[in-house]
């Protein structure tokens, strides 16, 4: 899976570019490619197999955070069934929604997590503190109940390294991996087609069946290609 640079006049379709957008360019010989193989949800549900995800993924972590997203995906073959491109990414929304739902539900346990360590941390704080004064005074003018103490004092403050750790670092990649999904999720996707192989490639990939449930029938005829603005 590449990247290609391409030119710009092949027959395509999808969702219109908008101006100035960030191409996050895909080279596959078939669209069933971008998918999980072994994952039997219907195409709609399927996952995007590792590769293609790290490769999306990854391209897009590169590109300026306010930029406008957008997925070309040049294939190797002609045109198709006339929704394959809006089935496309119709999935490749989906796929990317659940994948920030996912990240925002991490968060909310993360956050959780960290709330229930706080309370813990402070308690154990305030426990170890009032515990070491309270030996401290007991054994007061010993050099042993200023290092109890102090021992006790420390060990309390190390009782909120986790809770800190949660709230000063763990959640701010996790919420930018959740923006980044919701990003993917509403960039337009467009197919750019090579005509690279046979005129009826097609078949043999996505999609045998339609997303209607309507088997494609041996006349069926490819849709109309449209140009890329």
């Amino acid at each position: 899976m590449t990247s290609p640079s391409g030119t710009h006049d092949k027959p395509s379709a999808g969702d219109p570019l908008p101006p100035k957008c960030s191409v996050i360019e895909v080279h596959v010989g078939e669209l069933k490619q971008l998918f999980n193989a072994i994952d039997p949800s219907p195409f709609r549900d399927k996952d995007l197999d590792p590769k293609a995800e790290e490769f999306i993924v990854g391209w897009a972590k590169e590109l300026p955070r306010d930029a406008t997203l957008a997925l070309v995906v040049d294939l190797d073959r002609e045109a198709g069934l006339p929704d394959e491109a809006a089935v496309l990414r119709d999935a490749i929304h989906e796929f990317f929604s659940q994948r920030a739902q996912a990240y925002g539900r991490r968060l909310r346990e993360l956050f959780r997590v960290g709330r229930t360590s706080l309370v813990i941390g402070l308690v154990a704080l305030a426990s170890a503190i009032a515990l070491g004064d309270f030996l401290a005074a007991l054994m007061k003018g010993s050099r042993i109940g200023e290092i109890v103490r102090e021992s006790l004092t420390i060990g309390g403050w190390v009782s909120m390294w986790r809770p800190l750790e949660i709230f000063l670092y763990d959640w701010w990649p996790i919420r930018s991996e959740a923006r980044l999904g919701e990003r993917l999720a509403a960039m337009p996707v467009r197919i750019r087609y090579a005509n690279a192989t046979g005129p009826d490639a097609w078949r043999e990939d996505w999609p045998a069946v339609s997303p209607r449930g309507e088997r494609a029938s041996s006349g069926a005829q490819p849709r109309a290609q449209d140009q890329a603005s």
